[in-house]
């Protein structure tokens, strides 16, 4: 089968095809053909080592796929023959290995598809999905006027519905380009602010009547995270969820202090056994097959294109979801 490895860090084009052997399903699990591999964020990152952890080389990526049980290990139900099934391994003993023809998971961890759903919907879904349905069990948005970061992206786009369903107050939608604001007000954004302006965070708190926001939901860190401070309201919560990418100084801790705001953390594994992961993405896909939740469908590349598909992504050229299609 075919395989994306990571043989050395760098720009896109180290990432290399390689042929290896089918997988063999061991006891207790399942061999899926997969259809659709999800690409994200935090593995361009790591392919450059810039993540907040630097993997063992060689490594294949890929934390999530898609698509059809193909075979069985022993002690398995046979019933899973042919179904098609989301294959989330960031949760699993082999968290790698996406970007590929076929996958091994746990059985408990393969967790079926609705009909409708398609394949590269239901990997928009697993980690980003996951990521925003969690963050906002954690920090609740009824009442509250929340701002949401990359809110074209997959986790964003994401955010901005389900604060929306979840009763926020007003949510504000940060985007780079006018067609990425477009969507976040056709995913029911209330208002919308270009960070590429000097002023966006004073536009921020003018949308949310004046104060600021009672929530800042921060899925890209960095230097936006200092900047980001400047539009939470007083008593506000900043939620950080961009793991090894932030950028906050004494000074900003001080400021926060000073102005009786928090800075809560958020990681996603921590959260999710296998029950709760079975049953919050069985939650996503009933809302997403039953036209509740739009995935915003973004750019699909074949296996032998990844590099392409991390280049769109580095470039934040990206809207929606990213997928390989092997």
């Amino acid at each position: 089968m075919r395989a994306i490895q990571l043989n050395r860090f760098g720009g896109p084009d180290v990432l290399d095809v390689v042929e290896m052997p089918k997988p063999e399903p061991q006891a207790g699990e399942v061999l899926i053909r997969v259809r659709a591999a999800g690409v994200n964020f935090f593995e361009v990152l790591m392919r450059g080592d810039r993540y907040a952890v630097t993997p063992d080389l060689p490594m294949m990526l890929g934390v999530e796929a898609a698509g059809t049980v193909e075979a069985l290990g022993q002690g398995v139900d046979t019933s899973l023959t042919g179904r098609r099934v989301a294959a989330p391994l960031f949760a699993s003993t082999h968290p790698f290995g996406g970007y590929a023809d076929y996958v091994t998971i746990d059985a408990k961890l393969a967790v079926p598809l609705p009909d409708a759903l398609s394949f590269e919907d239901a990997t928009a879904l697993m980690v980003q999905g996951l990521t925003a349905f969690h963050l906002l069990r954690q920090s609740p948005p009824a009442g509250k006027s929340v701002l949401v970061t990359a809110a074209a992206g997959g986790v964003g786009s994401l955010l901005v519905q389900l604060s929306k369903r979840q009763g926020a107050s007003a949510v504000i939608a940060v985007a780079g380009s006018r067609a990425k604001l477009d969507l976040a007000l056709s995913l029911g954004a209330d208002a919308v602010v270009d960070y590429s302006t000097a002023d966006w965070p004073m536009r921020v708190r003018e949308a949310a009547g004046g104060a600021g926001v009672d929530f800042v939901y921060d899925i890209v860190g960095g230097s936006m995270t200092s900047a980001l401070l400047e539009a939470l309201a007083p008593g506000g919560e900043l939620v950080f969820a961009a793991l090894g990418r932030y950028a906050i100084g004494a000074s900003e801790m001080e400021a926060m202090i000073t102005r009786n705001q928090s800075l809560r953390g958020f990681a996603l594994l921590p959260l999710i056994s296998p029950d709760v992961l079975r049953a919050s993405l069985s939650k996503l896909f009933q809302l997403a097959a039953g036209g509740e939740l739009v995935v915003t469908k973004g750019s699909r590349f074949a296996l032998d294109q990844a590099n392409e598909a991390h280049r769109l992504l580095e470039e934040r050229r990206s809207i929606g979801k990213v997928v390989l299609v092997p």
